[in-house]
Parts: C-alpha cells; sequence; structure tokens
C-alpha cells in the first residue's frame, strides 16, 4: 500500500479512510475507486495518499496528481494540472473548459482503459516532479 499522511483529525490514516470509502459505497462506485486506486498506486511508487476536504481521497507526488469524488451517477478523477498533459488515450472528458484541471468522468458500466490511465497518472506524477522545488541542502 501506498505511503500515507494523515491529515484527519482522527487517528486512522487516510489509506484506512479511504479504505472505509470504498466500503461504505458498496455498489459499482467503490469498485470502480477500488480498480483506480490500485492503477494510481502501482504507477507511482512514492504516491502519497490523503483524505482532503471533508471526505475526498487525494494522491500526491511532488503536489497533487489526482482527486477521487464520488456522486450518485459518476466517479469523477481530477487531475490537478490535467489541462498541461498529453492525453492521447482522450481519457480526459470533463471540466474540459477550465485552464488547469481536467478530469474523467466514469459512469456505471464503463471500462476503464488501465494502461492509458496508468500513463496519464505517471505523466501527471512527472509534471509535479518537474515544478517541485529542489530540496535545501543540509549544512554540516
Amino acid at each position: 500500500m501506498a505511503k500515507a499522511e494523515n491529515s484527519a483529525p482522527d487517528a486512522r490514516t487516510p489509506s484506512q479512510l479511504i479504505d472505509e470509502r470504498i466500503a461504505q459505497l458498496g455498489d459499482w462506485r467503490g469498485d470502480t475507486l477500488a480498480r483506480v486506486r490500485k492503477i494510481i498506486v502501482d504507477s507511482v511508487p512514492d504516491v502519497i495518499e490523503e483524505w482532503k476536504w471533508r471526505g475526498v481521497p487525494v494522491w500526491s507526488s511532488d503536489g497533487i496528481i489526482c482527486t477521487g469524488e464520488t456522486y450518485k451517477s459518476v466517479l469523477k478523477l481530477t487531475f490537478a494540472k490535467g489541462a498541461a498533459l498529453d492525453d492521447p488515450a482522450r481519457l480526459l472528458n470533463s471540466s474540459l473548459d477550465g485552464n488547469v484541471r481536467r478530469a474523467i468522468d466514469i459512469h456505471e458500466g464503463e471500462s476503464i482503459d488501465a494502461e492509458a490511465l496508468t500513463a496519464l497518472v505517471r505523466a501527471a506524477a512527472a509534471l509535479n516532479a518537474s515544478k517541485a522545488k529542489p530540496k535545501a541542502k543540509s549544512k554540516r
């Protein structure tokens, strides 16, 4: 499982809270969230799982890669810098009018192109890494 930073007010880790959300959903949204989560975690070995904004799973590496919001009829993966990403498979199908974010809306019964999602997640992590501030050198 991915390394996690705890931003929750209780003792549960973000990874545990995401596990609970998946179980609570108990339908196609939970199954889909579990599948995309596995793809994200497998795509970026140092990804950090976070729990923000009163219950939104967030995956980060040198900044937010994407969020996983669940609604009644859609699971929405919002890529924080999606407008700057190459998307040859055209997964990004929502929030296309903005200047920064882009999203993938996944509806019940739709399949997930794991290879294309892996490439998109890795591209988002690489973009974050390229924009990351250099770490300060330690003084000896």
